[in-house]
């Protein structure tokens, strides 16, 4: 319903403010709030990076998408229209290398791990896609688990974490899961659990089981049944 003041606006402003500060966003949540509600930034003395309010913008609008296509089968097109969304009309859409809503051409990583070699992407995408596919009545630790793998594959030359995140929401309510946000609080042990995958997954789980008491928590309040 896109009501005002419900769950919807309490999500387009929580998951927006908090995936994109976890990437280095310097918006509060108020100027986020300020751009959802009204489309302007409010008074302010800082400096502020214009791609900052872009992205923010951009992040409703993926928001909508995973909500519209909730149902849908995840897809590698999903997938990218999901970044070209996110990166349009950003400085980095005007650099030739930089393949907005395609995969990257150059080599890049995550907290200092490798990731898939730009040659290696579309494979690498289409197995993970095949295996989490494979699996019925996923439950959240596969959704978790598909964020993990996407994240050490970072197909795309930026974004990766804010669309690994958009995922994990979409696919918790393809699912029919409940849904989570990592909000600023979570965010290093959410790099913990994406670090120490392999050794144990327990911290990552654990971390994305906190997020969503959180997310019950407010649905609650809302009056939402999850059960």
């Amino acid at each position: 319903m896109k009501l005002k003041g419900g769950i919807y606006h309490r999500t387009q402003i929580d998951l927006t403010y908090n995936s994109n500060r976890i990437e280095g966003s310097k918006l509060t949540e108020e100027q986020t709030r300020y751009i959802f509600e009204t489309n302007t930034i409010g008074a302010t003395h800082e400096t502020i990076n214009v791609d900052d309010i872009i992205e923010t913008s951009n992040h409703f609008r993926c928001i909508d998408l995973v909500i519209e296509k909730a149902k849908s089968k995840l897809t590698e097109a999903f997938i990218k229209e999901l970044h070209y969304v996110l990166k349009s009309s950003t400085s980095d859409s005007r650099k030739d290398w930089f393949n907005v809503g395609y995969y990257k051409k150059l080599p890049n990583e995550v907290g200092g791990m490798e990731t898939s070699p730009p040659e290696d992407v579309q494979a690498n995408m289409k197995k993970l896609l095949n295996i989490y596919h494979s699996k019925k009545n996923k439950k959240v630790e596969d959704v978790i688990e598909f964020h993990y793998k996407f994240e050490r594959i970072h197909p795309f030359q930026d974004g990766n974490g804010r669309i690994g995140r958009l995922i994990m929401f979409k696919e918790c309510l393809a699912n029919n899961l409940i849904p989570f946000i990592i909000d600023e609080d979570l965010k290093w042990f959410h790099y913990r659990g994406l670090q120490e995958w392999e050794k144990e997954r327990g911290y990552l789980i654990d971390t994305c089981l906190t997020a969503q008491d959180k997310f019950k928590a407010i649905l609650d309040y809302f009056k939402i049944s999850y059960l």
